[in-house]
């Protein structure tokens, strides 16, 4: 439950309005947008060019982002920003495509499955066309090529893909001097995402080994199996890359580490936030002190402080809302939170938290 404190409505309505822009031009947006929405200043706009199709519910979107936009590293993930039904929606995605078309032709990919139920990728399936804009946030994220170049071994699963595609473009590009190897799990064979460009990639880069294994097209699972993991040469001096359901992450998790290959060669990216750590108490919750709009909003239970910030009123930037793209990571100036995916306790003084997995036990001061 949360408690909305006194205020002005006039002069927190004019706060909210100065405050919450990070870019002063972009408040000509609205305008801008009916003008040329390439034009439009909060956010990167990105021309859709084609929409192919990959699978019965997987598409890659060809873009063009305005040239203002940094670009990326293989690997990495963007925000991207729709309105629907008058709602702007933000979600997060892989780019699917090397750098290098970036920087050569001024685009990048993005393959998307569509989720059931899921709004944002429902609407992108079935509304957006080549010719509309989208908005698209810079590149974030750690999931990348190791340098200097090492061994590595991909495991991805459905469309965990897409990431590891782009990475596998680059090391081709680069003709990249270790060993590669990708095991890659869909659910049959129709499911495979990028098949072609994978084909070709492992004919062209006899570094690259690319083994597609499908689970469901036997009568027993075919999941992944420590055999899978022992026919790698050279396994524990691996970089060892996971992308894919939750299920398949953990269990190549734990097969690695039977293997001796250590926690510090393991690295993983997904879109769904971990199991969130349980938060009892009567301690969770207090006063949330917002302090650039000047704003106190009481709190109880485990809300964090976006969800605390939005009922009040406010619009604080965001991305994933859950814990991984740091878009809404801000300055805690006072007060205690607790991380609500570790459980965590912060100390009491200044530092940078994240609104969207930040929960406040007692009073807390932020500025948003």
């Amino acid at each position: 439950m949360l408690a909305r404190l006194t205020q002005s409505k006039t002069m927190h309505w004019l706060g909210r309005q100065l405050s919450n822009q990070d870019n002063p031009e972009s408040w000509l947006d609205p305008v801008l947008a009916k003008i040329n929405p390439m034009w439009v200043q909060a956010y990167t706009p990105a021309r859709v060019e084609q929409v192919i199709q990959e699978t019965t519910d997987t598409l890659t979107f060809l873009i063009r982002p305005a040239r203002r936009w940094t670009g990326f590293r293989a690997g990495q993930h963007v925000n991207i920003c729709t309105e629907i039904d008058g709602i702007r929606r933000n979600r997060t995605f892989s780019l699917s495509s090397s750098p290098l078309l970036w920087e050569s032709q001024g685009l990048v990919t993005l393959t998307i499955k569509r989720l059931p139920g899921g709004l944002v990728t429902n609407w992108l399936h079935d509304q957006v066309e080549p010719g509309q804009v989208i908005g698209l946030g810079e590149a974030f994220g750690e999931f990348l090529i190791p340098e200097p170049a090492q061994p590595v071994l991909f495991i991805a699963g459905g469309s965990g893909i897409t990431p590891v595609v782009s990475q596998l473009e680059t090391m081709a590009a680069q003709d990249y001097p270790a060993p590669v190897t990708l095991l890659y799990f869909v659910r049959t064979h129709r499911d495979v995402i990028a098949g072609e460009k994978l084909r070709a990639l492992a004919s062209r880069h006899s570094a690259l080994t690319v083994q597609v294994i499908a689970t469901n097209e036997s009568e027993e699972p075919r999941f992944l199996r420590g055999g899978d993991l022992d026919e790698i040469a050279d396994l524990k001096s691996r970089e060892v890359y996971l992308c894919g359901p939750k299920g398949l992450m953990d269990l190549a998790g734990d097969l690695l580490h039977q293997r001796g290959v250590t926690d510090d060669r393991i690295h993983s990216t997904f879109f769904a936030p971990p199991a969130p750590a349980r938060l009892e108490g009567d301690e969770l919750g207090g006063e949330v002190t917002f302090a650039q709009s000047d704003v106190q909003v009481g709190s109880e239970g485990d809300a964090n402080l976006l969800e605390i910030a939005e009922a009040a009123g406010l619009k604080p930037q965001y991305g994933c809302r859950m814990g991984i793209c740091h878009q809404c990571s801000c300055r805690k100036t006072s007060g205690t939170v607790i991380n609500r995916l570790t459980g965590q306790v912060s100390g009491p003084g200044e530092e940078n938290v994240q609104l969207c997995i930040s929960v406040p036990r007692g009073p807390v001061s932020v500025d948003v």
